[in-house]
């Protein structure tokens, strides 16, 4: 399980003000397409650069932090740095980007050990100003325990880490932690369905995408959970609209199943052509692990469909290279459901 960092939780004080908006790399009133009007109100990285310098000059001590946080959206990590390590000793948030950037190799060498470091100052401080971080440090440094980088490995100390950081599935917590719990709760190791449901459904009202389309499985197949197809499928059906692929993955195998094959096979080839793994976890939030899942099972759907002619034309060629994108993405996926054709499951 190839976890992700938390973002950055947003304190009220440090939200920019309306004319620091998210800016655009175009001309002031230029669309990024090149034609004006659409982006008439949105001002030019340039612009919101010259704000900030303004807003320093004034005194404002979120000046430099969110001209670093700027830099960060925009993705020049280098930028991000130097104005983080400016303001790292006085400045929590400052401190809890430089975390998730040495730890994750943003702008700089991967360096665990200082990342670890940085979210444990967070974690332990009595600073008011800390306090809205300490849920998202403790999802961190459970990642950290998780994967035994700058630490060492230990999947009991994550758990305790991310209950912390959980809170017993309060909403203003880490919802991460949340659905991360769900995921450790579904695996061999710590394998408990009925608290990995327990979490997925906290996760999910609380808005997790990625959980959302596990509580959907999770009732279509029972379980931790009893089985319950109208669930199943209203979870499934509202992520996969969300973009969560893992659940659009299910919802190509259950028209499949259903012989809805016009269906299956028009929703499995969209899903199975974009296969931009790493930007679709990025856009979603989802673990790179699942979104791999679910454009392999519509890919794997659509080669069968492809190979007997089912809700479309039949061509062999294609079925060939639709199987083996699926093998691609996830040998473990493709290998399961290659069983099962040969069964004559499907």
């Amino acid at each position: 399980m190839k976890l992700r960092s938390e973002r950055l939780p947003r304190a009220c004080s440090a939200q920019p003000a309306p004319e620091a908006a998210p800016p655009t790399r175009g001309r002031p009133g230029t669309a990024p397409g090149g034609s004006p009007g659409l982006a008439a109100s949105r001002p030019t990285l340039e612009e919101v650069e010259e704000l900030l310098a303004k807003r320093r000059g004034g005194g404002d001590p979120l000046a430099c932090f969110l001209k670093g946080q700027l830099y960060y959206e925009e993705g020049l990590y280098e930028e991000a740095l130097v104005q983080f390590e400016k303001i790292k000793d006085t400045d929590f948030q400052a401190m809890y980007q430089l975390g998730v950037m040495h730890y994750d190799g943003l702008g700089t060498k991967e360096d665990p050990e200082r990342g670890v470091e940085y979210m444990k100052k967070i974690l332990h401080s009595d600073s008011l100003k800390a306090r809205h971080l300490k849920f998202a440090a403790a999802y961190n440094l459970g990642r950290a325990y998780y994967e035994g980088c700058g630490v060492k490995q230990s999947t009991k100390e994550a758990e305790r880490l991310w209950l912390i950081a959980a809170d017993h599935g309060n909403p203003k917590a880490s919802v991460k932690a949340q659905s991360t719990l769900g995921m450790l709760y579904s695996l061999s190791v710590l394998k408990d369905l009925k608290k990995a449901f327990f979490w997925h459904s906290e996760a999910c009202g609380n808005g997790n995408l990625e959980s959302q389309g596990a509580l959907g499985v999770m009732y279509l197949y029972g379980q931790g959970v009893r089985r319950n197809t109208k669930a199943a499928l209203e979870c499934i059906r509202e992520a996969a609209e969300r973009g969560n692929t893992y659940a659009q993955g299910h919802l190509v195998e259950y028209y499949y199943n259903r012989k809805f094959y016009s269906t299956a096979a028009a929703l499995a080839k969209r899903i199975a052509d974009n296969d931009d793994i790493a930007s679709l976890a990025e856009i979603t939030d989802c673990l790179p692990t699942y979104v791999a899942k679910g454009v392999a099972m519509a890919a794997f759907y659509l080669a069968r469909c492809l190979q007997l002619g089912r809700g479309v034309q039949q061509d062999q060629a294609a079925a060939k290279e639709y199987y083996s994108k699926a093998c691609l993405l996830d040998p473990a996926v493709a290998s399961d459901l290659e069983l099962a054709a040969n069964l004559g499951r499907i």
